[in-house]
This record gives C-alpha cells, sequence and structure tokens, in this order.
C-alpha cells in the first residue's frame, strides 16, 4: 500500500471532531484507511499506556529467577542495563516508523508498505502473523504468570501446609483473562482514563519497594560493590554452560520485560496527535524502564541477603520467587505481602494494555482481509466504535495455551517462549527494510514528526538494534540448563520457526486468494464517518 502525498481526501463538510482531531483523520485517510476510532488518548494516557505495557517492577518481579538462578547477582545487574541500552536503539527505531504510519497496524502496516509491491503481500502476511501470536501468547504468558505472582503470595501467607495445584493457577488464569475481556469492552474514553493512571501505580510501587527496601536492610547485610558488580557476582549454576553463556542468560529478563514497543502504535487511531504522541511515548517509556529498572534491580542484588544463602538454601523460597522471597526477608511477611498488592496490580496492567493493543492488531490485519473471515473481525461495535468482536476473539485464543498448562506444562511453556522471539523478528523486519529499500522507486517514505535521520545516528540506531536482535534469538533459543531433557528443552525456535513454515504454507495455499497486502477500506461506507464516497479510493 502506497502512501499518498494528499491530505485532501477528507470531507471537510462532514467532519464534525477538533481541527487537531482532524489532522490526525487526515493523516489516516491519507495512508490509506477511513477514521473507525474515537481519539480519546491523551498525552499522559499514552505515556502511561507505554510504560504499562512493560510492566517494570511485576515484569522484573516474574523474570528476576532466570538471571539469577543462572548466571548470578552481577548478571541480574549487568546484563539489565547492557540490554536496555541497546533496546533503546530498538525503541527509537520502531518510534520512528511509528511516526511516519500512525494505524492501528502498526509495524505490521509499515512493513508492507516499505518494501516493493511484489513482496508487499508476502511481507505483510509474514509480520502480520508473527506480530500477532507473539502478541497473543505475551498477553497469555504474561496473565499466567499474574497468576502465579497471586497464588505464590497466598503461599506465603498460608505457610507451607498450602498446596498450588495445576487446576487452581489455569483457573484464576482463565477467570482473570475473561475479566480483562470484559474491561477492553469499553468504550475508547473509559480505557483512556482508567489507562492514564498506571503509569503512577507502576513507578510509584517501584519506588517504594526500593526505598522500603534499602529502609528495612541493615548496612552491615548489604553486599559489598564486589558482589554487586564484579566477578564475587558471577555464579554459573547451568550445569554445563561456561561461565560466559550462563553470565549472558541475564539477558532474558531485560529482553522479556522490555517489549512489545509497538503496543502504543497499535492504539494510534485512538490517540491524539498520534504522529507525535505514540513515538514520544515509546521513547520516554524505553528510557524510564531501562533506567529504573536497572536501580531496582541493583536494590534487590543488594539487599538479597547473605551472601552463603543466596541462591542454594534461601532463594527463590518457598513462593518460588525470589523477588518475593527478598521482600519477606527484609520487609517481614505482612509488609511484602501488602507491596506485592500493586507489584500484582502493575501485572494486570500490563495485560490490560497488551490485550487492547493485541485486538487493534487482530482489527487491523482482518481489516486488510489478512484473516478468512471476510472482514468480520474488522469492525467496530457501533456502540462502542471498538473492535469488540477483535477483542474476544484475542481473549478466547489466549485462553487456550493456559489451558494447555493442564494436559502439559511443557507445551504451555513452549507456546510461551513464542513471546519475545516473534515480536523481535516482527520489529526488525521494518526496520531492514527502511534501510535496504531506502532508494526504491516503489517506495515512499514519508517521515513522521520523530525522525532519526539517514546519517549516523539513524543507520547506527537501526543496524544496530537489528544485530543485537539476532542475537538475542540465538539467546532466546537456547536450552538454560545441562542437561538437555525433554522438560528443560527450550522450544522457542521450533515454534517460532513452526509459525514461519505454517503460515507461509498457508500462504501458497490459500492465503494468497483473500490476502493482497494492507488495502484502503474508504471504499466500505458502512462505517465511514468522514469521508465522502467519491473520495474513497484503493491505494494499495
Amino acid at each position: 500500500m502506497k502512501k499518498s502525498n494528499s491530505l485532501d481526501t477528507v470531507d471537510q463538510n462532514t467532519v464534525a471532531t477538533s481541527d487537531l482531531t482532524d489532522d490526525d483523520d487526515k493523516e489516516l485517510v491519507a495512508l490509506g484507511y477511513k477514521p473507525s476510532f474515537k481519539r480519546e488518548f491523551s498525552n499522559l494516557a499514552t505515556i502511561s499506556f507505554a510504560f504499562s505495557i512493560m510492566g517494570l517492577c511485576s515484569s522484573i518481579a516474574t523474570t528476576f529467577n532466570t538471571p539469577l538462578l543462572l548466571g548470578g547477582p552481577a548478571s541480574v545487574v549487568w546484563c539489565w542495563i547492557l540490554g536496555a541500552c541497546v533496546c533503546f536503539t530498538l525503541g527509537t527505531s520502531i518510534a520512528e516508523i511509528v511516526s511516519a504510519f500512525p494505524t492501528c497496524g502498526g509495524l505490521y502496516t509499515a512493513s508492507a508498505q516499505l518494501t516493493p509491491r511484489k513482496h508487499r503481500a508476502k511481507v505483510g502476511w509474514l509480520v502480520g502473523w508473527l506480530n500477532i501470536l507473539g502478541q497473543i501468547a505475551g498477553v497469555s504468558s504474561t496473565e499466567f504468570g499474574l497468576s502465579n505472582m497471586i497464588w505464590a503470595a497466598v503461599s506465603i501467607g498460608q505457610g507451607p501446609d498450602f498446596q498450588l495445584t495445576s487446576g487452581k493457577v489455569v483457573g484464576l488464569f482463565a477467570g482473570l483473562m475473561v475479566f480483562h475481556g470484559i474491561l477492553n469492552s469499553l468504550a475508547t474514553r473509559h480505557l483512556a482514563k482508567m489507562t492514564a493512571g498506571f503509569v503512577f501505580v507502576n513507578l510509584g510501587t517501584t519506588f517504594l519497594i526500593i526505598i522500603v527496601l534499602l529502609a528495612t536492610t541493615p548496612r552491615s547485610e548489604m553486599h559489598p560493590a564486589s558482589y554487586v558488580f564484579g566477578s564475587a557476582g558471577i555464579v554459573n549454576q547451568t550445569g554445563g554452560w561456561n561461565t560466559g553463556i550462563a553470565f549472558l542468560f541475564g539477558l532474558l529478563s531485560v529482553q522479556w520485560t522490555m517489549t512489545d514497543y509497538d503496543a502504543t502504535a497499535h492504539i494510534s487511531e485512538e490517540v491524539h496527535r498520534a504522529a507525535y504522541a505514540a513515538p514520544s511515548a515509546i521513547f520516554i517509556a524505553v528510557i524510564g524502564t531501562g533506567l529504573i529498572g536497572w536501580l531496582l534491580n541493583i536494590v534487590m542484588i543488594l539487599c538479597s541477603g547473605p551472601l552463603v544463602l543466596v541462591v542454594r538454601e534461601n532463594l527463590p523460597g518457598p513462593s518460588g520467587s525470589a523477588f518475593l522471597q527478598i521482600m519477606v526477608d527484609r520487609m517481614g511477611r505482612t509488609g511484602a505481602l501488602i507491596l506485592w498488592v500493586p507489584v500484582c496490580l502493575t501485572a494486570f496492567f500490563v495485560v490490560q494494555t497488551a490485550l487492547q493493543a493485541t485486538s487493534r492488531t487482530v482489527y487491523a490485519f482482518s481489516r486488510d482481509n489478512g484473516l478468512p473471515d471476510r472482514g468480520y473481525f474488522g469492525k467496530n461495535s457501533s456502540a462502542t466504535d471498538t473492535p469488540l468482536r477483535a477483542v474476544w476473539l484475542s481473549t478466547f485464543i489466549g485462553i487456550l495455551p493456559g489451558l494447555l498448562d493442564l494436559a502439559s506444562p511443557v507445551a504451555a511453556n513452549a507456546i510461551f517462549s513464542l513471546t519475545a522471539m516473534a515480536l523481535d523478528l516482527s520489529y526488525i523486519i521494518p526496520i531492514f527494510l527502511r534501510r535496504i529499500y531506502y532508494n526504491h522507486p516503489e517506495i515512499s517514505f514519508k517521515p513522521g514528526p520523530f525522525y532519526l535521520g539517514n546519517g549516523i545516528l539513524g543507520n547506527f540506531c537501526n543496524w544496530l538494534c537489528i544485530f543485537w536482535t539476532l542475537f538475542i534469538c540465538v539467546i532466546f533459543s537456547l536450552p538454560t540448563v545441562l542437561p538437555v531433557t525433554k522438560d528443560n528443552m527450550n522450544y522457542a525456535s521450533a515454534i517460532t520457526g513452526g509459525v514461519v513454515i505454517l503460515s507461509s504454507l498457508w500462504y501458497i495455499i490459500a492465503g494468497h486468494k483473500h490476502y493482497h497486502g494492507p488495502q484502503s477500506n474508504l471504499h466500505d461506507d458502512s462505517e465511514n464517518k468522514n469521508t465522502s464516497p467519491k473520495d474513497a479510493k484503493n491505494l494499495a
């Protein structure tokens, strides 16, 4: 779909919105889509959305075991800031593309527009499926993690006699998924008001944990710098990998936390001044999450307890969460459980925003006939002006991996592992296309307000994040402990490869019949509120 240079496709006599929203809608129509959402997200709500999708304290809490129990405390600290710095280049590169293509299709739509015509349908199809399935797996795995976080608190409160079963975890998970589906069925104005407060809970909880841990840990029991930052804190517990690989496994936490950057792009059709607000929110959230997350990790390690007990005897503790156990050890059971409530709320907000973003992606893909549904899920409800069909499709599909845990936890974890690798690959494809087809005659890249340029800065950020993501995909593919068994095997690469192969076969066999790349919907008058029939045209 080629971007039109004309902004005259909006019928000014039928626009009943402010000049500001009118400018947003003109830009959307220039991209080939009619305005179907109400722009209710303010700058604060958009920034809060971008922060909330990463989770910060809750995401660190659910992934803290991995670096601590594989590479040791120093791996927690140094891998976070290393990964965060490079994630900043990825987030910035994504923000540039989002600024140029502020549609709810996000990087999926951008990918197809940044490739020559003969490849647009194939590229759009691949990126669309990687992005959608990665997002659904992300929603499901985060909700499953939230269920475990809640039961971990119950375990701490009830004591050693409490028995946690798969049925309890899955039952709570399914209930939470349905509840999030109900919340996401609200109109955009309600979602925006609700989302605006998420960032204060997120950041407030993080700083509160930092302050309370420092206040309750005697200076004599804090670890020395050599343990927090030096070689004394490198503890290889992988069972066979060399120390270098064990240390690099610490990157898994930051990469899992700082992902889903493009979620803000998927609500861009609901955002005021989307070309400015969406990329700015991504930029601010990536910097904030990286720096504040590093501080939280440092304090957690600093206050984690006597060296001899850190990993082998004391952590992760009866709850299975090293993060929660450190809080219990320092704050006492009551204090830790009180602070654990807003940590769980932060995880709740992650799922809330992630499900909203996922539903908008499904909506955009269906709108372009990417699903074999004849556009059924690419329609908005007349009652809420939101894609309720896409919301509930995303909700019910998101429940399935969790239900799989009842039969095979290994299979469920294999599906969950799709999240980071699939999403990261879907991110670097449009960035790669942006560079290699820069001078192609069929590509018309019109930079948005957030623009890195084509000089040293732009090229450095783009190429660094591409090569880093490919490197991280290798780390994501490695089994974290040796020897490898069917229970600890890492299936991430196999699942992601399976998605690529199966989606490609589907496209060859049937997908090409109904999907031809992103398509303008200006010709469809059933929902057209801001354009006149004479202006409708197919920009594909």
